[in-house]
């Protein structure tokens, strides 16, 4: 039996991709399984009585190393904030590439606490700070060094000792640029190493709380249960700063979206599955009613997402024990389309993540594709034409071609870049200044211009004829040729309607990243965790897999 591939113009809506959840493809799983047989160590653990100093932490493997640098430092809690342009943090990060020298430790030590006004060199490959969450944070110190473990109740409803504010790679304030290191086996994938600092990070909160601990009371202090440590992440704040990545990298979003979509089809297309596949499925979905009921939110958009998803993954597995014949042909196939017919968006977007927790021989080949070379398709072919345009468009977005732009709901918002904050930010077209400041993120009302200008247009007259006078244009002619090979490159929504939900392009985005537990505080920013029950680093070498669920 041959399952097509998902029609883009049905996964590409925003309310889809804001429904999309972590898997086995997620970068922050596929970093910990490339990285389960190199050496881990903690090489320097400087921090005085109050948990403030230097720690460093390592990945080694043949020649390679990679190093954490860790800057804890003290701050009055008036300079604790999550907001990006804050200036003081209670640590700051960087990977360092290879073993740092005493010269390097004393140079970062200068450099990374001032994290964007500071100037990081190549040997550096990224950059990062965080705050404690006070509150747990003293709890946890407060109960340890009197020899018993912290309220889990507390640590369950925040789920982390520190959250991020950024994780900066690339190029960035000095940092190593990707083309130094982008042929490293090792983190050929996307977020790789910003993968291992996070992870790095979790454990340095682990220690230095174990250490404020035993110097509040040496004689009677425990250190924290691994168990308790294991259950614990990194918690996040992210903005709309993120939302515009995926607009402006289409041949990468493709090869994400495209690799889940090749898994989904493949699992969909198994004949026969045998029994250890089918439960380990069962086992994945019924342990992940744990996850769900203590998905902890304020939002009320999102409670009703959490209730509608526990509900829905209690239907199916009903269907799962009482109606489904696992022995019949094709049980994969059955299952997708039961969830379509009978569940909603987040539901099923949930379970697709979860079937392909058995297949790791359809998986693991798929993750080395997830990464793209951008620059290779950045060219316009300016001899093809028009009429090759038009075909493309017709056949790419036949539902953006249908949005009416003299609508004003259609033309609600705006994308602009903060000057304070140089930060995207979004606005009321109509009851705020600054559209004149409008970013070029507003991809479907660009695509509709494009094809209303090619109207007039005759159909033999080349791309670079047409360039010549519709220069303003030029970005949306590259994305309909990359679109012409890349199927899911585009967001097939309007990013600028009144009825958008920005946060949707967030979710997406950190659902790759493999982040649990999404927390809106609004329609634009929202809180999330990393790496929460995950394994520690000193138990990688033989983890279970399917720690999610667990």
């Amino acid at each position: 039996m041959k399952v097509e591939l998902r029609d883009p113009n049905v996964i590409m809506k925003l309310s889809r991709l804001g429904s999309f959840h972590q898997s086995k493809l997620s970068f922050l799983r596929s970093f910990l399984d490339e990285f389960k047989d190199w050496e881990y160590s903690r090489d320097l653990f400087n921090l005085d009585s109050g948990g403030y100093g230097v720690a460093i932490y390592s990945f080694k493997k043949n020649k390679r190393v990679y190093s954490l640098v860790c800057f804890a430092n003290k701050i009055d809690d008036n300079d604790r904030s999550d907001r990006v342009i804050a200036t003081k943090w209670d640590a700051a990060f960087t990977l360092h590439d290879g073993v740092p020298s005493k010269k390097d430790i004393e140079r970062l030590k200068n450099e990374v606490p001032r994290q964007e006004v500071g100037r990081l060199s190549y040997k550096e490959l990224t950059l990062s700070r965080a705050n404690k969450s006070v509150r747990v944070f003293n709890h946890v110190v407060e109960n340890l060094s009197k020899g018993i473990q912290p309220d889990l109740n507390l640590l369950e409803k925040v789920g982390y000792l520190y959250r991020t504010t950024a994780v900066y790679g690339s190029g960035k304030f000095g940092l190593a640029d990707r083309f130094r290191i982008k042929n490293r086996a090792e983190i050929n994938g996307p977020f790789r190493l910003e993968m291992m600092l996070v992870y790095l990070v979790r454990q340095f909160t682990f220690d230095q709380v174990n250490h404020v601990a035993k110097h509040k009371d040496p004689k009677n202090a425990v250190n924290l249960d691994p168990t308790i440590c294991r259950n614990l992440g990194i918690g996040n704040s992210t903005g709309l700063g993120m939302a515009p990545f995926i607009v402006n990298h289409p041949t990468l979003l493709n090869n994400w979206i495209l690799s889940r979509e090749i898994a989904l089809k493949k699992i969909r297309e198994i004949k026969n599955v045998n029994s250890k596949d089918r439960d380990l499925f069962k086992k994945c979905v019924k342990d992940s009613l744990k996850n769900i009921t203590s998905w902890n939110s304020e939002s009320e958009f999102q409670i009703k997402k959490i209730n509608s998803l526990l509900i829905n993954v209690k239907k199916f597995l009903e269907f799962l024990e009482n109606q489904l014949d696992f022995k019949s042909p094709y049980p994969f196939n059955q299952i997708y389309l039961w969830l379509e017919k009978e569940t909603c968006e987040e539901t099923i977007e949930y379970i697709v993540s979860m079937m392909m927790e058995p297949f790791d021989e359809i998986v693991q080949p798929l993750i080395k594709n997830m990464s793209s070379d951008e620059e290779r398709y950045f060219r316009i072919p300016t001899e093809r034409t028009i009429l090759e345009l038009k075909n493309i468009l017709k056949q790419r977005y036949p539902d953006i071609l249908k949005i009416d732009f003299k609508d004003k709901s259609n033309l609600r918002n705006f994308w602009f870049i903060s000057k304070n904050k140089e930060e995207p930010r979004y606005a009321d077209r109509f009851e705020e200044e600054g559209a004149e400041l409008e970013q070029p993120l507003a991809i479907a009302r660009d695509i509709k211009r494009l094809n209303d200008q090619l109207k007039s247009c005759k159909d033999d007259l080349t791309i670079d004829r047409f360039l010549m006078n519709n220069s303003d244009l030029r970005h949306v002619v590259r994305r309909a040729f990359i679109i012409e090979k890349f199927p899911y490159a585009e967001i097939q929504d309007n990013t600028i309607s009144e009825n958008v939900v920005p946060i949707d392009m967030l979710r997406l985005k950190l659902s790759f990243f493999g982040a649990l537990k999404f927390d809106p505080r609004s329609d634009k920013w929202l809180r999330i965790c990393m790496f929460q029950g995950a394994p520690l680093p000193n138990e990688l070498k033989d983890y279970n897999q399917h720690w999610v669920y667990c």
